[in-house]
């Protein structure tokens, strides 16, 4: 399938497929609202194809890199669902290295987080991606599936198999300690969400267009943050001044940063709304922000 761009598409189609892709509406309202824009040939379905990722895309590491070593791992979660799954990766040939938690988005564990997980592995770090669906069998290789999937999934359970993850992963003897977590979309929530729970257990973060903490939550906050946002996902955008200010207040190392002309899940280089040079400039801040933060 030809890779299509952002450009490609009217910005309202490009909203209306957020709105979809976060469950706030179903695929019938989103293909009712996508029917103006099916002109020239095109269906409205047609145009739900287009925008849904391709997963072939995604493959920056192939998983036979010889760099890296990787393994599918299950972690006991005694307070979550019993136990959760994921895929583990680090650089070969190395002793102790700083660790990386990477959350996924609202779908579970698929082929673009895996590849972020690789390419960490490459820039020297132990990165572990953990299913949220696990207990439901795990991704299931189709998006649309998984979002029902997810939708069952009891998120209080669910975030203390990622609390589980992140202790485990910190605590492996190849680990040296300092514990990283980067996550995306609902994962970028999810950062912000275990930077409040671990407070000086976890060394830095990388929030991906997520959702933030209240200011007093933010306040319980110890890791330095480095947030990246799109600028014209404003649900999510606007969120940023405040979180900004608590985490000032809080005497909290952070920097934010916003894509200008950017869509939300600009780095997830599947869809149209990956931007390249964007994308490129907050994996770079991205990697700055760990070494930084967990070489030390």
């Amino acid at each position: 399938m030809e890779r299509r761009k952002a450009s490609d598409f009217p910005q309202e189609l490009l909203n209306l497929f957020d709105g979809y892709v976060h469950g706030r509406m179903d695929r019938r309202q989103f293909l009712e609202g996508a029917q103006k824009f099916a002109v020239g040939g095109l269906t409205a379905a047609g145009l739900l194809d287009m925008l849904k990722p391709n997963y072939a895309w995604a493959v920056q590491i192939p998983p036979d890199d010889k760099r890296i070593a990787t393994e599918r791992v299950t972690i006991p979660s005694p307070n979550g669902y019993g136990n959760i799954k994921g895929l583990l990766a680090r650089p070969i040939g190395t002793a102790k290295v700083p660790v990386v938690l990477v959350i996924h988005e609202n779908r579970g564990l698929n082929p673009y987080i895996e590849d972020v997980a690789r390419r960490l592995a490459i820039a020297g770090f132990m990165a572990f991606a953990p299913d949220a669906l696990t207990p439901l069998g795990g991704y299931p290789g189709d998006d649309e599936k998984a979002a029902a999937l997810f939708g069952q999934l009891d998120q209080t359970k669910t975030f203390e198999d990622f609390v589980a993850s992140a202790d485990w992963l910190k605590a492996r003897p190849d680990s040296t300690g300092k514990l990283g977590v980067i996550g995306f979309c609902y994962g970028g929530g999810v950062v912000n969400r275990l930077a409040v729970r671990l407070g000086p257990a976890m060394a830095a973060g990388v929030p991906f267009y997520g959702v933030q903490p209240s200011a007093a939550d933010a306040g319980k906050i110890k890791a330095p943050i480095n947030a990246q946002y799109a600028e014209l996902d404003t649900r999510i955008t606007g969120g940023w001044p405040a979180f900004d200010q608590a985490l000032t207040a809080a005497g909290v190392p952070h920097e934010g940063h916003i894509y200008k002309g950017t869509n939300h899940g600009f780095h997830n280089d599947t869809t149209p709304r990956y931007d390249d040079a964007a994308a490129k400039e907050a994996w770079q801040r991205t990697l700055d922000w760990l070494h930084k933060y967990l070489a030390a």
